[in-house]
């Protein structure tokens, strides 16, 4: 990789690393530095990489729209969303030792009542945000791992950086249970979900329907954490 783009890439994981663990660490919680943290540094390299993108003619690959690319999104947001659903009820079960894990993820974000009352700017905000993280790790730093390893390999090593940017947040995110491994999980999942999405649809936009829609359905209308209760 050239010197530039290798810059970008370890830039986005150690920037997004800091910052994803003040923005789960306690007392971030719920409040507008947790928002900025957890979704500002994503804003800001995502309008990175669509310059980056426009220069290098690859934005309209990018975010062309086809025909189903929509019910492609709802069905990856679905898939992940049960997946997601089986990890929560198996590896931190209500009334375990590991149900701190969910409880502490949902704490940080906030009220539920307070999200319900802000929906539209809520909504919002998860769409910037779900846009801007596909535009960064689906889209530039797999091209520019693409250029160096392949594309075959490429969105593999992607999926694995996107997951080690929140390594931090397990030790921000500990609780009685010790490190919170959820982020991580998440992260590689969704990865690896997003980024296969991208390589076989040959565009972003079904990954940032499927991310945008995932993130929606598990924070504002069927939380992981049973205990959350309905927003």
């Amino acid at each position: 990789m050239r010197p530039l783009a290798s810059f970008f890439v370890l830039s986005a994981v150690l920037v997004v690393g800091v910052t994803s663990y003040f923005a789960w660490a306690p007392g971030s919680g719920g409040t507008a530095t947790f928002w900025a943290l957890a979704g500002g540094p994503s804003v800001g390299f995502g309008a990175l990489a669509l310059w980056w993108a426009t220069r290098d003619d690859l934005l309209r690959q990018w975010i062309s729209p086809h025909w189903g690319d929509f019910t492609r999104g709802i069905v990856g947001a679905a898939v992940l969303y049960a997946v997601a659903w089986a990890f929560g009820r198996f590896a931190a079960p209500i009334g375990s030792s590991r149900e701190i894990w969910l409880v502490s993820l949902y704490g940080q974000i906030g009220d539920p009542q307070q999200l319900r009352a802000h929906a539209p700017l809520v909504a919002g905000a998860l769409v910037l945000v779900a846009a801007c993280e596909e535009v960064v790790w689906r889209g530039l730093v797999t091209q520019l791992l693409a250029d160096r390893l392949g594309s075959r390999v490429a969105w593999l090593a992607a999926a694995a950086l996107y997951a080690l940017a929140y390594v931090p947040t397990m030790w921000s995110l500990r609780a009685g249970a010790g490190l919170n491994p959820v982020l991580v999980v998440a992260a590689l999942g969704g990865g690896l979900l997003w980024g296969a999405m991208a390589r076989v649809f040959g565009g972003l936009v079904p990954s940032i329907v499927a991310h945008a829609f995932f993130d929606w359905t598990a924070l504002m209308m069927l939380p992981i954490w049973g205990g959350r209760g309905e927003l």
